[in-house]
C-alpha cells in the first residue's frame, strides 16, 4: 500500500473523528450559552459520553497503526498532509498512555467543574469551586506524568501544549521585561497624567442597541455573516465547527457599553482567523493547529490596536451615537477616544486597559505555575490573588467573584493558556509594524475600511499559522523572532501622548 493510499484511509477515519469533535463542541457551546442552569450537569455528561466515543476512535488500532506508519515514513505525502500527520502524532503521543476510563473521568470532571465555577461565581464563594479545581489539577498532573516525553515540570508541559516551545524560563524573562517598563509607566500615568473625562462611560445603553452595535462591528471587521452566529454567555468566547460555522459570544452590561464593544471586536478577531484559514488546510485535516498566542494575537489586535485607535473611534462614534439614541450627543470623538483608553489599576482582566492588562496576566501566570507544580495549595489561591493584585496593581480585591473566580479558564483545564494573551499583545504590535510597511493601516481604518487588514492577515498570517511553530510563524511574517520592544515602545508612546507625560 502506498503512503497516499494509507493517507486516504486515515483521512476517512479523520472525517468521523472530526465529526464527533464538532458534536462535543456544539454540546459545550449549548451548555455555556443557552442551557438552563439545571440542565448544565446533563450537558456535561453528554459531552463526556461523546468524548468516550472520540477516545475509542483515536485509540483504535487501525487509526494508530496508520498514524505511526505515516509518521515513520511520509514520503509521497503533500506538505499539508505531512504537517497534518505531524500534528496528529504529537497529539497522539501525549495521550496514548491515557486509558479510556481515565479519559472519561477527566472529561466528566472538567465538564462538571464548569457548573461548579458558575455557581461559585454567582454565589461569590470560592469554596464552592475549590474541590472541582483541585480535582482538575490532580488530573492534569496525572496525565502529564503518563507521557513518554517529560518536561522539566508539569507546568512546562502545559505551556508547551499551549505554545509549542514555551517554557517557564522563557516566560519568566518575557514577563520580567514587561514588568520593568509597564509598572513604572502605570505609576506615572496615575500620579502625573492629565485628567480624562469619563463620566459618560456608565450611561445606560439598551441591550438591543448594543446588540445592533455588535452586529455592525462584526460586519465591519469583514466577517461572512452567513457563516456566523452571535449569542451571549457569562464569559465570552468564540468557537467554530469548520469555516462555515463560526460562533461568537458576548456579554451585555447596560451601564458599561464599552465592555461589549471591545469584547465583540476581540471575539470577532478570533472569528476572522477561523473563517479565513485556507480551505486546503480544512480539507487536509490540518486547520486549527495554530497556537493559542497566535489566535490571541488577532483578537487583541482588533480589540486594541485597531479598536482603541483614534482613527477607529472617530469612524464608529457617529454610529454609536445613532444607536444609543442621543445618550452620547454631548461627547466629542476625542473625548470618547480618551475615555476608552483610560489607564488605571482595575479588578477585572477583561475590562482592563491596554497598559495594565499584562499585569493581570502576570498574576494568573504566577499562580497557576505555582499550583500546577504543587508549590501552593488550592486553598491559598484567593489570598495570594489578593496579595498579588495589591503588589502589581496597588488595589484591594473585595471578593472572590471579582478575584480568582472571574475567569472561566481554570474550570476547563486551560492551565497555561493565560500567557497567550500577553504574548498575543506583543506579537500584534510587531505584526502591525510590518503591515504598515505595505499600506497606510490607519488611513484605511479612518475610512472604516478594514478589509485590507483582513486580506493582509489572510495572506501573511492566517495562511501559515497551522503549518508553523510560533517562532517560525513570527519570523516568516516579520523577519525576526518575538521582540517585546515593539509592544513596550507602543505603550509608552501611546500613553505618554494620551496623558501628556514628558
Amino acid at each position: 500500500m502506498t503512503n497516499q493510499q494509507k493517507w486516504k484511509k486515515l483521512s476517512a477515519l479523520l472525517d468521523e473523528i472530526e465529526a464527533y469533535g464538532r458534536c462535543v463542541g456544539k454540546v459545550g457551546f449549548d451548555m455555556e450559552c443557552c442551557a438552563p442552569e439545571e440542565g448544565i450537569e446533563l450537558a456535561g455528561e453528554d459531552m463526556a459520553l461523546l468524548g468516550k466515543r472520540l477516545y475509542a476512535l483515536t485509540h483504535a488500532k487501525r487509526y494508530t497503526a496508520l498514524l505511526e506508519e505515516l509518521h515513520a515514513d511520509c514520503e509521497g505525502l503533500t506538505p499539508v498532509q505531512k504537517k497534518a500527520v505531524e500534528h496528529l502524532y504529537e497529539r497522539y503521543a501525549k495521550t496514548k498512555n491515557i486509558s479510556a476510563k481515565l479519559d472519561y473521568e477527566m472529561d466528566l470532571a472538567s465538564n462538571k467543574a464548569y457548573g461548579a465555577w458558575l455557581k461559585a461565581k454567582k454565589a461569590n464563594d470560592f469554596s464552592l469551586f475549590r474541590d472541582a479545581l483541585g480535582e482538575l489539577i490532580r488530573y492534569q498532573r496525572l496525565v502529564v506524568g503518563l507521557r513518554d516525553e517529560q518536561k522539566d515540570t508539569v507546568y512546562d508541559a502545559c505551556l508547551d501544549d499551549m505554545e509549542k516551545g514555551g517554557t517557564i524560563a522563557q516566560l519568566d524573562a518575557f514577563f520580567a521585561a514587561l514588568r520593568a517598563r509597564i509598572v513604572p509607566l502605570l505609576r506615572r500615568v496615575t500620579a502625573e497624567g492629565k485628567p480624562i473625562r469619563e463620566d459618560f462611560l456608565s450611561r445606560r445603553v439598551p441591550i438591543p442597541a448594543q446588540e445592533a452595535m455588535s452586529r455592525y462591528l462584526l460586519e465591519l471587521e469583514g466577517l461572512r455573516q452567513s457563516a456566523l452566529v452571535l449569542m451571549t454567555t457569562e464569559h465570552p468566547f468564540t468557537d467554530h465547527y469548520g469555516p462555515n460555522d463560526v460562533r461568537v459570544t458576548t456579554h451585555y452590561h447596560e451601564d458599561s457599553f464599552i465592555s461589549n464593544v471591545f469584547t465583540t471586536l476581540h471575539e470577532g478577531g478570533h472569528a476572522l482567523f477561523m473563517q479565513n484559514e485556507p480551505r486546503e488546510l480544512y480539507a487536509g485535516h490540518c486547520a486549527d493547529n495554530m497556537s493559542n498566542a497566535m489566535h490571541e494575537t488577532i483578537s487583541r489586535f482588533y480589540e486594541n490596536l485597531i479598536g482603541r485607535s483614534e482613527a477607529f473611534i472617530g469612524f464608529v462614534a457617529p454610529r454609536l451615537r445613532e444607536l444609543a439614541g442621543g445618550v452620547f450627543d454631548d461627547v466629542s470623538d476625542r473625548e470618547l477616544y480618551e475615555a476608552v483608553n483610560v489607564a488605571r489599576p482595575s479588578l477585572i482582566r477583561t475590562e482592563a486597559d491596554e497598559l495594565s492588562y499584562c499585569l493581570h496576566i502576570m498574576v494568573r501566570y504566577e499562580l497557576e505555575k505555582a499550583f500546577v507544580n504543587g508549590e501552593i495549595t488550592v486553598d491559598e489561591i484567593p489570598a495570594l490573588w489578593r496579595e498579588k493584585y495589591r503588589e502589581y496593581l496597588g488595589i484591594e480585591v473585595p471578593d472572590d467573584a471579582q478575584g480568582c473566580l472571574q475567569d472561566v479558564h481554570w474550570s476547563s483545564v486551560y492551565f497555561g493558556y493565560f500567557p497567550s494573551y500577553a504574548l498575543g499583545n506583543a506579537y500584534g504590535v510587531q505584526i502591525l509594524r510590518r503591515m504598515e510597511k505595505d499600506f497606510d493601516v490607519f488611513a484605511a481604518v479612518a475610512r472604516g475600511d478594514l478589509l485590507p487588514i483582513r486580506d493582509w492577515l489572510t495572506e501573511h498570517v492566517f495562511s501559515i499559522a497551522s503549518l508553523t511553530t510560533p517562532d517560525e510563524w513570527i519570523r516568516a511574517i516579520t523577519g525576526e523572532g518575538l521582540n517585546v520592544g515593539y509592544y513596550l515602545d507602543y505603550l509608552e508612546e501611546k500613553y505618554s501622548a494620551l496623558y501628556g507625560l514628558a
